[in-house]
């Protein structure tokens, strides 16, 4: 297993924001916060790879947005904000090591945080970021490789792992509120804590799910389901609308 990453830009506080207000950023405790984030993936198991900074972008640290990265193939994404949209070359180069590609192009749009995949299914939600267009080019993409597409609608959040994300071998971590856990009728849904709408962001790497430490109740409820929970501070990145899953790029191994 291989994760993406890239370091923290100091220009973090100039991020993109949607549906949240804007709040100083300590960009110094946010790159700390992010290379402990990068050492939990590597005790998870995942050989880390830096991508190239790129300290003029932002939202540069956000590398989950600029590819869909599958067993076969990657497809290189064309963020929905325009100021985004140069960072995807840096990926795609890294990426020709890895993977053969294929691109969304104009008018397509295509934020990777808007992709959720479960098994052979891709969900892409419709954001601000994502359009019919993106979503088309990606099913184009993926469908001589078998994988199936599915628009939702989204409320109330950027993308939609922010949402919902995965929790294998068949849950759902879900705020109901912004996605309806009716579109998902082959999986279970664990609903986040009430008073901790962000909480649904996670990342599971072998079997084990990161959360964020401001969402204690959520991740209460998921031991007491059994899933071994590892509590990861990014509160500083939260400010930036960062979530567990956007801060890399997860290659699994071929075939898997």
């Amino acid at each position: 297993m291989l994760a993406l990453v890239r370091p923290v830009s100091p220009r973090l506080a100039d991020c993109e924001l949607m549906e949240m207000e804007r709040a100083p950023i300590d960009a110094a405790r946010a790159m700390r916060q992010h290379e402990a984030y990068v050492a939990s993936l590597g005790r998870l198991g995942a050989r880390i790879e830096y991508l190239p900074p790129l300290p003029e972008h932002a939202d540069g640290v956000f590398v989950e947005d600029t590819a869909v990265v599958l067993p076969e193939l990657a497809v290189i994404t064309r963020p929905g904000a325009a100021s985004r949209q140069a960072e995807v070359q840096s990926t795609a180069t890294a990426l020709t090591q890895h993977r053969p590609l294929q691109r969304i192009v104009a008018p397509g749009t295509l934020d990777g945080g808007d992709v959720l995949r479960v098994g052979r299914s891709l969900y892409v939600g419709l954001s601000a970021r994502t359009n019919r267009e993106g979503v088309k080019q990606l099913e184009q993409a993926l469908a001589p490789h078998g994988y199936g597409v599915r628009a939702l609608p989204l409320q109330g959040c950027l993308h939609l792992k922010s949402a919902v994300t995965f929790l294998p071998p068949d849950r759902l971590l879900i705020n109901p509120d912004w996605i309806d856990p009716a579109v998902f009728p082959r999986l279970h849904s664990v609903e986040v804590d009430p008073d901790e709408p962000s909480a649904a962001n996670t990342l599971t790497l072998a079997g084990t799910t990161l959360v964020s430490t401001r969402y204690p109740r959520t991740a209460e409820k998921l031991r007491s389901l059994g899933i071994s929970v590892w509590p990861t501070e990014v509160d500083e990145l939260h400010k930036a609308q960062a979530g567990l899953t956007c801060m890399s790029l997860i290659l699994e191994p071929r075939g898997a």
